[in-house]
């Protein structure tokens, strides 16, 4: 009986929790394009008004993501009326929770089927890439090992605490920009 009750606010949270990790996830793609030179790399071959979005099947929480003229990456929140060049796709909110959650590694998600890819692989590849990346910046090691294929090992402490306070400071001048604007 109390579990009846509890299953839609259990659904309601995990929406909210993957819409809320969308918007970061966007936002910090955003910034470390800006400050990474190894990202800068990856999205170099992207052509302009490249359009990426990472969303939950059929019209749950996305972001999108387009490649500007400068090389750096431009979140453009949730919705974007354009077809993308690459979508990652996921079958269902809870599979999109539980790689947003870190209980299950990308590549593992997309082996078990859970997930989509709608586009040129050579290009997913390289958001694959660039993801991963900023999974190793922004989230401390034990969570990072788990969420990536494999966590590099030439990432010093140095260069992954002054990389991921680049990428926070970013993040957060962001948010404020966006309450500003509203």
């Amino acid at each position: 009986m109390i579990r009846e009750r509890l299953r839609p606010l259990a659904s309601q949270a995990k929406r909210a929790y993957v819409q809320l990790m969308l918007d970061v996830v966007g936002r910090s793609l955003e910034a470390i394009s800006q400050v990474d030179d190894e990202v800068r790399g990856e999205v170099a071959v992207l052509p302009d008004g490249f359009l990426f979005s990472m969303q939950v099947m059929p019209k749950g929480p996305a972001l999108f993501i387009r490649k500007q003229r400068d090389g750096s990456l431009q979140y453009l929140g949730g919705g974007v009326a354009q077809r993308p060049d690459l979508s990652i796709q996921f079958k269902h909110l809870h599979h999109a929770f539980l790689v947003l959650s870190f209980q299950e590694k990308t590549a593992q998600s997309f082996a078990n089927d859970r997930m989509l890819v709608d586009g040129d692989l050579g290009y997913a590849v390289r958001m694959t890439r660039v993801l991963n990346r900023l999974e190793t910046f922004i989230l401390p090691r034990l969570v990072a090992s788990r969420a990536v294929k494999e966590y590099p090992d030439n990432l010093g402490l140095p260069e992954k605490v002054f990389s991921a306070a680049r990428i926070y400071l970013k993040v957060a001048m962001n948010f404020v920009d966006t309450v500003r604007s509203s």
